[in-house]
């Protein structure tokens, strides 16, 4: 696949993808020394689930049906994908204060969106409130 469609679908560059991927091949590794069930997907699979979850903001069962896992085991796959590679440290981006210390990016201007909608809600009055008398609710013996 050329650069430009894998970047257009996936959401990240090929280099990138391949740093990711080399991150989540170490964890693994030393995660099958550990034992355990080995695992449905491939790291590059499962990379790519999460990837494509964040890129396409599609639901799990849509994302646990094209790959022919479980809803529960897409949620694992991604949560397991998001720590390996926040741990990694080298895919966090810089926080806010590093951004204004290092003189990046200079604002100029503010945009909030403040603007009010009127929301319906019912009168405080109990005229239109119906409260039920005990008698009226069936018992068991009724039924």
């Amino acid at each position: 696949m050329k650069p430009p469609e894998f970047k257009r679908l996936v959401g990240v560059k090929n280099e990138t993808f391949k740093a990711m991927l080399e991150v989540c091949e170490e964890h693994h590794k030393e995660k099958k020394r550990r034992g355990g069930k080995p695992n449905i997907l491939s790291t590059a699979d499962q990379l790519l689930l999460m990837l494509g979850y964040y890129r396409e903001y599609r639901s799990m069962a849509h994302i646990a049906f094209d790959y022919g896992v479980s809803e529960a085991t897409v949620s694992r796959v991604i949560q397991e994908m998001e720590s390996v590679l926040i741990q990694s440290g080298k895919f966090s981006l810089p926080g806010k204060k590093a951004l204004y210390e290092d003189g990046g990016i200079d604002l100029e201007y503010i945009v909030i969106d403040a603007t009010e909608c009127s929301v319906q809600r019912p009168k405080k009055d109990n005229i239109d409130a119906t409260a039920e008398r005990k008698s009226d609710i069936l018992s068991k013996d009724k039924l």
